[in-house]
Parts: structure tokens; sequence; C-alpha cells
């Protein structure tokens, strides 16, 4: 990693801070273009917006769908705060960014949280119905 990209992960963990004294969960994230460039900043707002998918990540990923084409989107490099969860992963593959760059890994993130406050997945059952449910997905990729 160079000094520059150190200096943008920095501002990734700046954000979080900021996140964290504005009443929210403690994370940041900003979007790079190629050459070092701020090209957006966010900071998790999920308490005080009361919504849960107001993640930086999923902010930074749903600007950069409306906002850049798809060149200049796997140009960019998201610095933040944490791994991304599997919410925001998701969007970012989606939106194509370029790549992703964190300070926190998720496990290390679990290490500095209470015993039991981590997030499990829901029970869950499927697939099924296939021949119903291939009707309006069938030959929508083409």
């Amino acid at each position: 990693m160079t000094s520059d990209e150190e200096e943008l992960l920095r501002r990734a963990i700046a954000l979080a801070a900021e996140a964290r004294a504005g009443g929210n969960p403690p994370f940041g994230s900003l979007l790079a273009g190629p050459d070092g460039t701020v090209l957006a900043e966010e900071r998790n707002s999920s308490l005080t917006d009361r919504d849960i998918t107001a993640h930086p990540e999923l902010k930074l990923a749903r600007w950069a769908g409306r906002e850049l084409d798809p060149a200049t989107a796997a140009a960019t490099t998201m610095y933040t705060s944490c791994q991304p969860c599997g919410m925001c992963a998701g969007a970012i593959a989606r939106s194509g960014l370029g790549r992703v760059v964190y300070a926190l890994s998720g496990d290390q993130l679990d290490e500095l949280k209470p015993p039991g406050t981590t997030f499990t997945d829901p029970p869950s059952a499927g697939p099924a119905l296939y021949a119903e449910a291939r009707v309006p997905v069938e030959g929508y990729y083409r």
C-alpha cells in the first residue's frame, strides 16, 4: 500500500469517527478516482436516518451506479474503515467499482464487539417452484 493510499484509508477512519460522534455506528468510506482524487465520501447514518441500509459503502455504491459510467466506476477504489458486510459487498459488485481497500476485517470487528452482538443469518429454505419462478427470469439476461 502506498503512502497516498494510507492517507485515503486514514480519511475513511476519520469519517468513521465522525459517524460515531454524530450518534451512528462508527463506519466511514470514500470513493477515489484512479488518480486518488476523492469523488465522494459517506458516513454510516443508520441510526439517525432510522434506515438499517444506511451504510457508507452502500451509499457510495448507489452513488456510483447513478453518477459514474461503467468505465469510470471500474477505475475507482473504495477506501473504507471496515470490510464491507454482505449487503454492501453485493452492492459494490453490482455497481462495478474497481476495488475495495479496508482497515478492519470483519473478524477483527467481531473481536471488538461484546459477545452475542454479531449478526447471524436467518433460517431459510429453497430453492422451490423452479418451473414457475423461471418464467419471469428466462431470457432476461441475454
